[in-house]
């Protein structure tokens, strides 16, 4: 059964939508950055020699290229100032959520509120420059090594140092915008539209690849794929798991209330696409700059991670479950789903689980259903993660097709189009409360006469 407020949501029409001033002016704010997003990606970084460049991405787009070009919305196919994309920002948010739960000064700082969240995320964007500076230097050395420069020199990654970190944090600032002031989580939706903007192209080299084979069973049964792992995933993101409880009766001077019931909603998934996003930031770090150097250029410690840890391979693909499980639950534990914070809410506005003690009682009670849902919710995140990885290794498809970019378009657009919810459902309350008022002073002026 629908809530009310999804009932009401459903009902919401475009003539709702056109007269939601602030909900228009988001969405027109949201889209303009990410458009400016999406110019950027076609500004390369001076110095580089395109042709070149074009022939080795080409070479490497079934492989870890895929990949990466996927995350930075084809910036890094023709090396434009995005190149980096938002990766470096997300590894410094791993470490800085990693080092708060283990670090006790920045425990401390996660318990100061709004103060302490504002210095985390200052150190955050300290360890995205540092990341970022690394990383870009890097792919400059390899961008030499790998003869992709029309003039390598200390000015080349002097230039490409510069201009790839200001990219990262002029991204970074860019997702920090729209989420203040646009609709929807501003770094996901990023990530969401580089994944989108690079669907057409692949789709269309895979269709022409089917009619040079003939083979369109491969083709029928690849989109029948994608749509199965589209449905799975919508059910499984807004599947819950609902806890009773109890509200008891309460006196307020005179009177005595009822008490009541209500339910406490569990996702089977509560962390989101965050433990995927995190799995595969991590597994791109190392391999990165490999990429960039040629195989002949690596050393035998690059050459193992590139043979083990590539798309794929049954190494790659432990790591990856690993990783996936893990995030799961720390990031459901520490950020997600406090248990000790809910059990508290509960307690301050007595409420309470039927048959347990609020308190202490109720934290281990919902440790107990937490840790058990999770167990299925890892469980699914890891075999969307991984089936599509495993078919496109055994049927060679020509481009990059993963369970993480499926998570990502699934749970960001689901996320937005409820935050786009949220506001028309507020515009109409604030609609029904202004009516209610006018007609209110209505009333009180006819009956005036008749006090006189």
């Amino acid at each position: 059964m629908a809530s009310a407020a999804e009932q009401m949501a459903a009902n919401t029409s475009w003539s709702a939508f056109g007269q939601a001033k602030e909900l228009r002016q988001r969405i027109f704010f949201t889209l303009g950055l990410l458009i400016v997003y999406r110019i950027g990606t076609y500004i390369p970084v001076p110095g580089i020699d395109a042709d070149q460049l074009r022939a080795f991405m080409e070479e490497a787009a079934s492989g870890i290229g895929g990949i990466l070009s996927m995350f930075t919305g084809g910036a890094l196919g023709r090396m434009g100032i995005f190149a980096l994309g938002i990766m470096p920002y997300i590894s410094a948010s791993i470490i800085v959520q990693l080092l708060g739960a283990m670090w006790e000064p920045l425990k401390q700082l996660k318990k100061e509120g709004e103060q302490g969240r504002k210095k985390l995320n200052q150190y955050t964007r300290y360890g995205t420059v540092v990341l970022a500076t690394f990383q870009a230097y890097g792919m400059a050395a390899g961008l030499e090594a790998g003869g992709l420069v029309t003039d390598p020199g200390l000015t080349f990654k002097a230039a490409a140092v510069i201009t790839l970190v200001g990219g990262t944090m002029f991204l970074m600032w860019l997702g920090e915008q729209i989420t203040a002031r646009g609709i929807g989580n501003g770094i996901s939706l990023i990530i969401f539209v580089g994944i989108i903007a690079e669907v057409p192209a692949a789709l269309a080299g895979f269709l022409a690849q089917g009619r040079e084979t003939n083979n369109w069973g491969l083709v029928l049964g690849v989109f029948a794929m994608v749509i199965a792992v589209f449905a799975f995933v919508v059910f499984m993101e807004r599947s819950l798991r609902k806890i009773h409880i109890q509200y008891p009766r309460r006196q307020v001077g005179m009177k005595v209330y009822d008490g009541g019931s209500s339910h406490l909603p569990i996702k089977v998934n509560p962390a989101g696409v965050i433990p995927a996003i995190f799995a595969s930031a991590l597994l791109l770090l190392p391999t990165t700059l490999a990429t960039f150097s040629g195989s002949t250029q690596t050393g035998p410690v690059m050459s193992t991670i590139l043979a083990y840890f590539g798309p794929g391979q049954p190494l790659y693909l432990l790591f990856m479950t690993a990783m996936v499980v893990f995030f799961t639950f720390f990031y459901t534990k520490e950020v997600a789903f406090k248990t000790d914070e809910v059990a508290d809410n509960l307690k301050n506005q007595n409420g309470f689980v039927p048959g347990i003690r609020p308190g202490k009682r109720t934290q281990e009670y919902l440790d107990y259903v937490v840790t058990r849902i999770l167990v299925l919710g890892s469980a699914y995140l890891a075999l969307v993660v991984l089936l599509p990885e495993i078919l496109r290794s055994q049927l060679a498809i020509p481009f990059y097709f993963g369970g993480t970019s499926v998570l990502i378009i699934v749970s960001v657009g689901m996320d937005t189009i409820q935050q786009i919810q949220s506001h028309l459902l507020a515009h109409q309350y604030e609609g029904l409360i202004e009516k209610s008022q006018l007609r209110g002073k209505r009333g009180g002026k006819k009956r005036s006469p008749s006090r006189r």
